[in-house]
């Protein structure tokens, strides 16, 4: 509207100056008029009326700027951090659960050198029937254990679908470059609980699988010495002389 304006008064000045020449005046009553002089004001006008248009545009094109700026720099407002933490340390749970024979090293040194390996050949037979019905402890407590960090993972299943959903709707709504790289860390922290668990349940399993694995070894040890104490016979024989009748 301003430019129309602008441009209808630069028509007008323009159109109407050559009508007279530049130096004449005309009176009406007391009023002199002087066309030169009002066709140079309309076109300063004019111009003036130009310049505060380009202004008015300019500072609407950095307000504009300011809020694509702002909405950049906008948080997400949502965090599925929580409900990550939870579900590890649900599993982390799960793990620290395991019976007779824990996932850390030492304790799995010390259970070796007491039941598996060569101190299955060791001690009399009572010793190894105990020694032998401990490793069958473990192996089905290591069974047992891993079926639990598989149900605990295959729990958080759902979980992880529900948040997953969260975080894609607020990553397609996401309304500045911030919102959207924040949307978009939190999914890869999503894959990331879901590698944990993956991580858990095969290690779980294989726990079991070893387990089992070293207590069939320990047992043909344990066999062998059984077998080799059988057919042990001493010193043998050796012949002496007897008197039957006297």
């Amino acid at each position: 509207m301003r430019k129309k304006l602008a441009a209808l008064l630069m028509t007008g000045a323009i159109a109407f100056a050559p009508m007279q020449p530049a130096y004449a005046l005309f009176g009406f009553g007391d009023i002199v008029f002087d066309p030169s002089n009002y066709a140079e004001n309309v076109l300063t006008a004019a111009r003036t009326l130009e310049q505060i248009n380009n202004q008015i545009q300019q500072l609407q094109n950095e307000a504009q700027m300011l809020i694509n700026q702002a909405r950049n720099l906008a948080s997400l407002p949502y965090s599925s951090l929580a409900q990550l933490q939870a579900t590890i340390a649900r599993t982390q749970n799960l793990l620290n659960e395991a019976q007779n024979i824990a996932h850390q090293v030492s304790e799995i040194e010390t259970a070796f050198n007491e039941q598996y390996g060569e101190a299955a050949a060791s001690g009399d037979f009572a010793d190894m029937i105990a020694s032998a019905e401990a490793r069958w402890r473990n192996s089905v407590a290591g069974y047992e254990d891993a079926l639990k960090v598989q149900a605990g993972v295959v729990g958080n299943i759902e979980r992880t679908r529900s948040e997953l959903s969260n975080l894609v709707a607020e990553s397609q709504g996401a309304t500045g470059a911030l919102q959207a790289a924040q949307a978009g860390n939190q999914l890869l922290a999503l894959q990331s609980q879901q590698m944990t668990d993956l991580t858990a349940a095969i290690a779980a399993q294989n726990r079991a699988q070893a387990l089992d694995a070293a207590r069939r070894a320990s047992a043909e040890a344990q066999a062998r010495e059984n077998l080799s104490r059988f057919l042990d016979y001493g010193g043998g024989y050796a012949p002496t002389t007897v008197t039957m009748f006297q």
